[in-house]
């Protein structure tokens, strides 16, 4: 049998994360799955692949139910060995993405403070903030006419931008000199003054945003027909589109809308390969859990794939991927198939010590896992979501897919990095102000350069032009979002 850590073993347990019947022939079994890693092994995925399709296809010819669900155990799709080599500085992006964190919360925070009515989110984009910041760093081109290594031939990238994240956008374009601190202090404020608005919208901000996204359900169905209305260009040499990528960042609760999911077929129909969904699974919509009882990563995958979609799961950050190698008997897969996101929930609310307890300690197989970790460790363990490298690999794979949009469901915890503040409680939605203590635990969350007295102002914060950080922003690619 094969013995790769991490490799045809490994991912053979897989389907133990699913309910199934007592086995009346283990070793039946055992050599029918043996036979496959031996094909994997020696000839390679690609044949695997055709004798399982064939297998299935010769099966609902004898009467056999071949395909029984299209949802797969509950883990990333894309194996760690499958990864290409991160391109970027992940010390300097994280610093980066520190400094848009906290002026993105700086923002909200102020506002609040000055006009308790104003609102705003916090929590959204502190989900968001790595799935945005990986595909402005590697993947969004900009126009030609933008200068840095982003800029692409013509025009560049369209984005749609998970409305309630926006504060994150205003932060990143404020680092890159778009914005200023006045703009910043002014964020739902347009009046007497340059002020942004609440969510993204081109009537109100004509020169920055490039689409409205704010109704719920729009930017989803909006996106699908701009990536099929750049197809019906490019094939009547009205337009030069080829190469240009739709990028849709949408909220899990988001997807309960009918027009998110309304056009879905048309897009596998018309082999839009042009677009990309993202969706932030953070589990939490507004005004509670999104699937508190199920799992909504699951059904998602399930309606994607029904509808024709490729669909890439990144659930879990690099921090899992040493458990999942030493774990030979699915116990985390297993685990997991009985765990629902309002447990998931309770999990990113606490600390490691509880999930030690809560998670690791259902069964001694689990616990054995564990042992090696410390409760800090635990409380590190990463959703995909928050992994620069695994959702890296996800974007690459999702632009070199031909022949279908894909759809890419990353795991994320709401309010990430706000501590007691709000990560992963069931308010964090509508928080809107943080008291000094929670500030100050944010700042040395993200190790940021700030003073108390900063703190306690919500000073902004921007590195200085001539550092580090601020040349590998600004290598990265011109304006983007950027309407003209």
């Amino acid at each position: 049998m094969t013995d790769l850590s991490g490799g045809s073993e490994q991912w053979r347990t897989l389907g133990a994360a699913r309910a199934e019947p007592a086995d009346a022939d283990p070793q039946e079994t055992a050599e029918w799955l043996e036979a496959l890693d031996a094909v994997v092994e020696h000839v390679g995925r690609e044949r695997a692949q055709f004798l399982f399709d064939r297998l299935a296809s010769h099966a609902v010819s004898l009467g056999v139910e071949a395909a029984r669900n299209n949802v797969t155990p509950y883990r990333n799709t894309i194996a760690p060995e499958d990864e290409p080599r991160y391109p970027g500085n992940l010390e300097l992006e994280e610093r980066l993405a520190a400094a848009l964190r906290w002026n993105a919360l700086a923002m909200v925070v102020r506002a609040n403070k000055a006009y308790g009515e104003l609102g705003g989110h916090i929590a959204s984009y502190a989900s968001a903030a790595d799935l945005f910041e990986v595909g402005f760093n590697h993947f969004f081109r900009a126009s030609a006419s933008e200068k840095g290594a982003g800029a692409g031939e013509g025009a560049g990238d369209l984005v749609y931008f998970q409305p309630h994240s926006s504060p994150g956008v205003y932060a990143r374009a404020y680092l890159e000199g778009f914005l200023s601190q006045e703009n910043l202090r002014h964020y739902r404020r347009e009046i007497g003054g340059p002020g942004l608005c609440s969510y993204p919208h081109p009537w109100l901000m004509p020169d920055f945003w490039q689409f409205p996204t704010g109704s719920m359900g729009i930017g989803p169905i909006n996106a699908i027909y701009q990536a099929r209305f750049m197809r019906y260009l490019a094939n009547r040499g009205l337009a030069h589109t080829q190469g240009r990528k739709v990028w849709g960042f949408f909220g899990d609760g988001e997807m309960d809308e009918p027009e998110s999911t309304g056009a879905l077929s048309l897009a596998a129909r018309e082999g839009l390969d042009n677009l990309v969904f993202v969706i932030n699974c953070n589990l939490q919509r507004l005004d509670g859990p999104v699937r508190s009882n199920g799992r909504i990563t699951d059904e998602l995958e399930a309606h994607f794939t029904g509808a024709g979609w490729n669909v890439i799961k990144v659930i879990w950050g690099s921090d899992w991927d040493a458990l999942f190698a030493r774990d030979r008997s699915g116990a985390l897969l297993r685990a997991f198939a009985q765990t629902v996101d309002g447990q998931f929930q309770t999990f990113s609310a606490n600390d490691g010590a509880y999930n030690r307890e809560r998670f690791f300690g259902q069964n001694p197989e689990l616990a054995a896992l564990a042992g090696q970790l410390s409760d800090e460790d635990i409380d590190r363990l990463r959703r995909g979501g928050h992994d620069a490298r695994k959702l890296h690999a996800a974007y690459a794979k999702a632009l070199a897919h031909r022949g279908q949009p894909t759809v890419i469901l990353a795991k994320t915890m709401k309010g990430f990095g706000m501590g007691a503040a709000g990560q992963g409680r069931m308010t964090t939605h509508q928080q809107k102000k943080l008291d000094y203590d929670d500030l100050k635990a944010f700042r040395d969350r993200f190790r940021l350069p700030l003073t108390d007295a900063d703190v306690e102002q919500l000073k902004f914060y921007k590195p200085a032009e001539d550092s580090p950080e601020m040349h590998y922003l600004h290598a990265r690619r011109g304006q983007c979002p950027r309407r003209s």
